[in-house]
């Protein structure tokens, strides 16, 4: 279906992409997308391309379907997803990835200020934040579960991650395309050279954003790599009454 959002609302654009389509393709073009909230919310069973720049939490509980923006995206990107992608050809600005629980998210550029926080993975559900670029501070705050990935490509002398990351982890991991001895991570997480195992998930994950970005692969893997896990699962255990 091919919607021209420039005299839409956002309510009526998410009524058409909802619309039964008994016989017609899974597939949906939106172009003039400029600010538009809560595209796609709890959408699934569909692709959706979008040209321009959607508004505030795009793909907010997103539940299996496949969206793809030719451009830049603002705040809270895939809030509280659960499964699908979600796919970004340029910047994204605070909060990518608030609480998913599910699918995966690349972007091809930087994710602004807490990106990935309170991301969370449950049985077989483990949520992919994968930021090519750089990312703002409080990455991965309160992070219980999934793995985020910040490549840092083109990011010249800006800082890879801003600061405080990892504020108050107590599960899944960060990846870091970076020897990781200039940044400056809290107590409760420890930062270790990827292992062997680290470069083989590490590869995949690489591979998947470069066969979308079209990065070269070898290129951005040579490169050290960090990983940064909890040292344990309940960060808070000194400030309860009763351990």
């Amino acid at each position: 279906m091919f919607i021209d959002a420039k005299d839409l609302t956002a309510e009526e654009i998410n009524e058409r992409l909802r619309a039964p389509r008994e016989g017609q393709p899974e597939e949906d073009l939106i172009v003039h997308c400029l600010g538009h909230r809560f595209l796609a919310a709890g959408l699934s069973g569909r692709r959706v391309k979008i040209e321009g720049i959607p508004g505030n939490a795009l793909g907010a509980y997103l539940n299996g379907a496949e969206l793809d923006v030719d451009g830049n995206a603002q705040d809270a990107v895939g809030d509280t997803m659960n499964a699908g992608s979600i796919v970004i050809r340029g910047r994204v600005g605070d909060a990518a990835g608030y609480a998913m629980r599910g699918g995966r998210i690349f972007i091809s550029g930087d994710a602004g200020y807490r990106a990935g926080i309170h991301m969370k993975a449950y049985q077989d559900k483990v949520p992919e934040l994968v930021i090519g670029g750089c990312a703002g501070s409080f990455l991965g705050e309160y992070q219980a579960g999934g793995v985020i990935a910040v490549l840092g490509l083109g990011r010249k002398e800006k800082p890879l991650i801003g600061d405080y990351p990892c504020t108050g982890m107590h599960g899944g991991k960060l990846i870091l395309r970076s020897d990781g001895k200039s940044i400056v991570f809290p107590d409760g997480v420890t930062a270790q050279p990827a292992a062997a195992e680290d470069k083989e998930e590490i590869g995949k994950i690489v591979s998947d954003f470069c066969n979308l970005f079209g990065f070269p692969f070898d290129e951005v893997m040579d490169s050290p790599f960090t990983v940064v896990r909890p040292d344990t699962d309940n960060p808070y255990r000194q400030l309860y009454v009763a351990n």
